[in-house]
């Protein structure tokens, strides 16, 4: 599991190729999508060698590569469709932060997917990313993962407007599909808030403290995640009438003002839910105070009649010649009869005044 924070990680050249991520394990393959409105032919297991005879640039192509360990295959996609190593190396480097790249023919993204952890209160972190260029759009995964099932689907069985739009329309999809994670994770978190909320209500104990500043990293970690997204889509958005690149449709671009809005609106959430949360804490620390206040009550009660009894045990205890009450025949029994009903008439008056 990895922490949920940005990683330093080793300091790396811009264009050196190292995968930096967590699933070194996973083998990496690919699969291909070639569309169109009356068209598609899906290659499951595809490879390098079948670039140049099953790509169709007169057609939509979704190249998904699932996996980043293989860099020798990642260059040579890179050297196939003239893409710059620091872009390569970007998508190899799971350390840095979600951005927009744009240039003359390539508008690069990478964005994070996280999603709430089966185990732990921690967020699993997995980054994508996604090359836009001449009729052809390249996903990049780290694992074999389930996000763009339902997308497959609508592509295979032609549900939607999908297959009779570009592959600029294709990436606002699955843009889509990696913010609706941020959903998930973000009601998943609220969940949790309830409970803690009541058993803050309920209990002091340390644990619900330390449970309540792991969701509170949590949120923080879906903030630092989410905020360089918003801006990347801002800045997405407003390229419209920009000459520098062309690859997005003007009608398309009204699909990434959605994105954008919602990104402002995941934000909201998080804001609304830290509130929530740091009421959690407020309800354990106040009840802490109380289990605090009830001891304190409790011991001060127990002083209180006790310090008479004190008194009167030091009086006696004295050893003066001249004390007459030490030779009277009586005496032990009348200054103990005299004590036990001091800690009676004490324990009465405090219950009058329901001090406990």
């Amino acid at each position: 599991m990895r922490k949920i924070k940005y990683k330093k990680g080793r300091k790396l050249q811009h264009t050196s190729l190292e995968y930096t991520g967590v699933h070194k394990d996973h083998a990496t393959e690919m699969q291909l999508f070639v569309y169109n409105d009356t068209d598609i032919i899906e290659y499951e297991k595809f490879t390098v060698l079948a670039l140049n005879t099953c790509i169709d640039y007169t057609k939509n192509n979704w190249l998904n590569i699932h996996g980043l360990n293989d860099i020798n295959l990642i260059k040579t996609l890179g050297d196939h469709f003239k893409l710059d190593d620091f872009l390569l190396a970007d998508i190899l480097n799971t350390t840095k932060r979600t951005k927009l790249e744009e240039q003359q023919d390539v508008l690069f993204f990478n964005i994070k997917s996280l999603l709430p952890s089966e185990s732990t209160d921690g967020l699993k972190v997995e980054q994508l990313s996604f090359i836009l260029k001449d009729g052809i759009l390249l996903s990049f995964q780290e694992k074999r993962s389930d996000f763009f099932t339902h997308i497959r689907e609508r592509i295979r069985t032609h549900a939607g407007i999908v297959r009779t739009k570009k592959v600029d329309y294709l990436l606002y999809l699955l843009l889509d599909a990696v913010m609706e994670n941020f959903y998930i994770t973000i009601e998943d978190e609220e969940e949790s808030i309830e409970e803690l909320i009541n058993l803050a209500k309920q209990s002091a104990d340390p644990f619900i403290l330390e449970k309540i500043e792991n969701h509170r990293d949590n949120f923080n970690f879906l903030k630092r995640s989410i905020i360089p997204l918003r801006d990347s889509l801002y800045y997405l958005k407003t390229i419209k009438d920009d000459d520098t690149y062309n690859g997005i449709e003007k009608e398309t671009f009204s699909f990434f003002v959605r994105l954008h809005q919602k990104s402002l609106e995941l934000l909201e959430q998080i804001d609304s839910d830290m509130s929530s949360l740091e009421s959690a804490s407020n309800f354990y620390f106040s009840e802490q105070s109380r289990k605090m206040n009830e001891i304190m009550k409790t011991l001060t009660i127990i002083s209180a009649v006790f310090i008479p009894l004190t008194f009167i045990v030091g009086v006696y205890g004295m050893n003066f010649d001249n004390m007459p009450e030490l030779h009277t025949t009586n005496g032990y029994f009348i200054v103990m009869g005299a004590m036990l009903f001091l800690v009676v008439g004490l324990i009465v008056y405090f219950k009058k005044r329901r001090w406990f």
